[in-house]
């Protein structure tokens, strides 16, 4: 394709500005550029969706086809089935729009997916870098199980479990006095909450609310941190509310009472 390109453009008007970068597009740093128009491997969807999304400065706009899924959980909204963390957590940094469905039967030969053109564009101005890794580190618990309610999936035993040892390190950290780093600051990655590696898998949802309280919840008397968790839930009125349904602007009200409450998610 390099060559091909290459000979189109040789000897035209155009050819002094024509760049071509051979190479890996996640392994390669993106020079500048103001517009994207791609038709990538779908493999690596995610990954450069959230490279084009971190790449300074901001681009003005990218229309790029995916696989029709995925492409669909770019856009889906609260309420439909394939609202998931991608959804959430794209829409947090960009608008994002389908434009078409390109069926298989326009390629020969034909593909096993059909595909979508969706256009991106980053929100200006930008969130805080530490908004986007608190609302993702958030985003990870509330869609491990997205039809449960918050309030069962907080009461996990191994959730409650890693938040509290999260939060007792700030805690210290913050009575010491020492400046948090990334290196001292303990995080949510160590865990699996789900829809981690495979973003076209679906969420499983295997039991209703009881059963997984029954399987992760504590049998002892209340913590006073899970008191404090399940008191958050309820300040805002989340205990009985549910991630498949919930808005950008209800996550993020979310996020700011645990927040108030010194509880933190990267």
């Amino acid at each position: 394709m390099v060559l091909e390109l290459q000979r189109r453009f040789q000897g035209t008007p155009y050819s002094h500005r024509l760049k071509v970068i051979q190479g890996d597009v996640l392994k390669t740093e993106l020079p500048y550029f103001d517009i994207c128009v791609a038709n990538i491997p779908y493999q690596i969807s995610s990954p450069l969706t959230f490279k084009l999304l971190n790449h300074q400065p901001p681009f003005r706009c990218a229309v790029i086809m995916f696989q029709r899924e995925f492409a669909m959980r770019l856009v889906a909204q609260p309420g439909n089935n394939l609202y998931c963390r991608l959804s959430a957590n794209t829409q947090l940094r960009a608008r994002v729009s389908h434009l078409l469905k390109v069926g298989r039967n326009n390629f020969r030969p034909p593909p096993k997916v059909d595909s979508s053109v969706v256009r991106i564009e980053p929100r200006k101005p930008a969130p805080d870098a530490n908004l986007v890794r608190e609302f993702d580190g958030l985003m990870r618990i509330c869609f491990n199980r997205k039809n449960k309610t918050l309030g069962s999936i907080f009461r996990q035993k191994t959730m409650l479990s890693v938040m509290e040892k999260n939060y007792k390190t700030l805690q210290a950290l913050h009575q010491s006095q020492s400046n948090l780093s990334g290196d001292s600051k303990v995080g949510m990655d160590g865990l699996d909450f789900g829809d981690n590696g495979d973003d076209l898998g679906m969420e499983v949802d295997d039991g209703g609310d009881e059963q997984m309280e029954l399987e992760d919840g504590d049998a002892g008397e209340v913590s006073e941190f899970k008191e404090k968790v399940l008191n958050v839930l309820k300040e805002g009125d989340f205990e009985e509310k549910r991630s498949s349904k919930l808005t950008q602007q209800e996550f993020l009200y979310l996020l700011s009472l645990f927040n108030k409450a010194g509880i933190h998610f990267s």
